[in-house]
């Protein structure tokens, strides 16, 4: 007697909500609220009304999500604990107060405008403020009522906020030393500008569905972080077409991490605004729209293969195919630019280090002071959090480094506080869980007074949620912040350890311990057991990322 077997119904695919497939009917609320009435729109009610009327004016859906595209986040409530976090929503962690986002696109500021940030963050912001990896300024404490004159006082120096958040094309990172480094392979800067300049603000890239992560650069250390961007160009040197860019797409951190893929083309230099236009479009028109932690890039990239994607972008969104690439070859330099460097032209460059990125208002006051005494006009952030001044005469290297040293930063920084980075943490964010950037702070003195230096670079990473702002998975030590129980039973702050993590040449989403989490007050103690094993155990020339890949579970305990 013979049987078959039925075959399972499948059920039909739900629609992604990608605009080219499924149409532009909205299958959320964010959705919904950007089509009704788009981000910007929400720049001159502020201005009208919610300055004069106060927050408790502000309607919710221009609270969140419009006021991301006008840089602006409610920040968290002072004095709710992490444990809040994942039981109360939005409305319940927020407060009356802002976090506000600058754009400094390619990390270029000038002094006159850092010293304009500075009375900001001095008049407004109870002198916070705080250098990103995004190469951005981040200010806290921003009430609605003064968000008018801010913008006025930034548009005066030709700064804005806008688009700092939300569902749109975020600030372009660049190399913080384009047109002026010695081993700069071609300088991107003419693509950022034109970029910004010309198609930032049209109505086509308002609706994304969900942020847009672009760099630009074209120096050889290779220093955008280019692996974990929606799209970056990289400097390359073709053997037949000269200087020009390898392009990537897909790349991107939080809790599904993923490496950009090179498109395997070349671009050149007055392409690259074509192409970065033609990458937000598929995205707008294939993004997954209806689950918004699968709005990004890196899943279309992921589901399409880097062949498709290639061929849909020549296709439908650039005016003639791209000519081959030929594969880039990973720097395997230290991508960040602390220290003295000679420029092209003869001149130097002085990187500098505030810890965690972490500045006061009257301190940007006076930096910018500094710079100006030494004739500098040209300062420049960075993905590292640096800060970097162009254009020093040789004689004034030891003075202008003397003089920086003074106003809080370092300009000959241990390998702690060099590779440390944080996240804003519990003290402003509503995902956080823990406390990140007094703690960073603190962990850098605890390292510095117990183990003096490092011969070898070290990347620290603390991060208050899975979201991975820190860059968490790609930093020798990451530490992501949970609720942990402790020895007797209270849920506490603690972190996840990641071990190993890194870009560039290998790169790795680092090594987790199995069942190891630290404590938070604990966690200096923790980094100083490890690296001490690391000293103890290390074979001559051995990085830290190789000694956690042959290392004993206990002794990363």
């Amino acid at each position: 007697m013979s049987t078959t077997t039925k075959p399972r119904s499948s059920r039909p695919k739900k629609p992604e909500g990608q605009w080219m497939i499924d149409g532009t009917e909205p299958l959320n609320d964010d959705e919904r609220i950007k089509q009704e009435d788009g981000g910007l729109a929400a720049r001159q009610r502020i201005i009208d009304i919610y300055s004069k009327e106060g927050f408790s004016s502000i309607p919710a859906e221009d609270l969140a999500p419009r006021f991301k595209w006008l840089g602006l986040y409610t920040q968290r409530k002072q004095n709710l604990g992490g444990d809040l976090t994942s039981k109360l929503d939005n409305s319940e962690l927020q407060d009356e107060y802002f976090m506000m986002r600058i754009r400094f696109d390619g990390g270029r500021v000038s002094p006159e405008q850092l010293r304009v940030v500075g009375e900001i963050s001095r008049d407004f912001a109870r002198s916070t403020a705080d250098f990103t990896d995004r190469q951005n300024v981040q200010l806290h404490w921003i009430r609605i009522e003064d968000v008018p004159e801010i913008w006025d006082r930034l548009e005066a120096v030709g700064l804005s906020t806008l688009m700092g958040c939300g569902d749109v094309p975020r600030v372009i990172l660049g190399s913080p030393v384009a047109g002026v480094a010695a081993d700069e392979i071609i300088d991107g800067t003419p693509a950022i500008e034109e970029i910004v300049n010309d198609y930032l603000m049209r109505d086509e890239f308002q609706n994304l569905p969900r942020k847009f992560k672009s760099a630009i650069s074209g120096n050889a250390r290779q220093d955008i972080t280019h692996e974990i961007q929606d799209i970056a160009f990289v400097g390359m040197n073709h053997p037949e077409y000269g200087p020009g860019f390898d392009c990537f797409v897909g790349g991107g951190l939080s809790t599904n991490p993923m490496l950009s893929q090179s498109l395997g083309a070349f671009v050149p230099l007055e392409r690259v605004p074509e192409v970065w236009a033609g990458v937000a479009g598929i995205f707008r028109d294939y993004g997954y729209r209806r689950l918004r932690n699968r709005a990004r890039l890196k899943f279309l990239v992921a589901e399409w293969g880097i062949k498709k994607f290639r061929e849909v972008l020549e296709r439908d969104y650039l005016e003639s195919p791209l000519q081959d690439g030929v594969p880039l070859v990973e720097a395997p330099r230290s991508r960040d630019h602390l220290g003295v460097h000679e420029q092209k032209d003869g001149k130097f460059y002085v990187g500098v280090k505030p810890t965690v990125g972490h500045a006061t208002g009257e301190q940007l006051i006076a930096i910018a002071d500094v710079a100006e005494r030494f004739g500098i006009s040209r300062i420049r952030t960075t993905p590292f959090k640096e800060l970097l001044f162009l254009d020093v005469e040789q004689g004034d290297i030891e003075a202008l480094s003397a003089a920086l040293d003074e106003t809080g930063l370092y300009s000959n920084p241990s390998e702690f506080r060099r590779g440390i980075i944080s996240c804003t943490g519990l003290e402003f964010c509503k995902l956080a869980h823990v406390t990140t950037k007094a703690r960073a702070i603190q962990l850098v003195d605890r390292l510095e007074d117990a183990l003096g230096d490092l011969d070898v670079p070290l990347t620290i990473s603390l991060n208050g949620c899975p979201n991975s702002c820190a860059r968490t998975q790609v930093a020798d030590i990451g530490l992501k912040g949970q609720i942990v129980t402790d020895s007797e039973g209270n849920r506490v702050e603690g972190f996840q350890v990641h071990l190993g993590g890194a870009l560039g040449l290998n790169p790795d989403w680092g090594r987790k311990v199995r069942g190891h989490k630290v404590i938070a007050d604990e966690t200096a103690d923790y980094v100083i057991r490890v690296v001490t094993k690391y000293k103890e155990q290390r074979h001559e020339g051995e990085q830290f990322r190789e000694w956690v890949l042959r290392a004993d579970d206990e002794d990363l305990k």
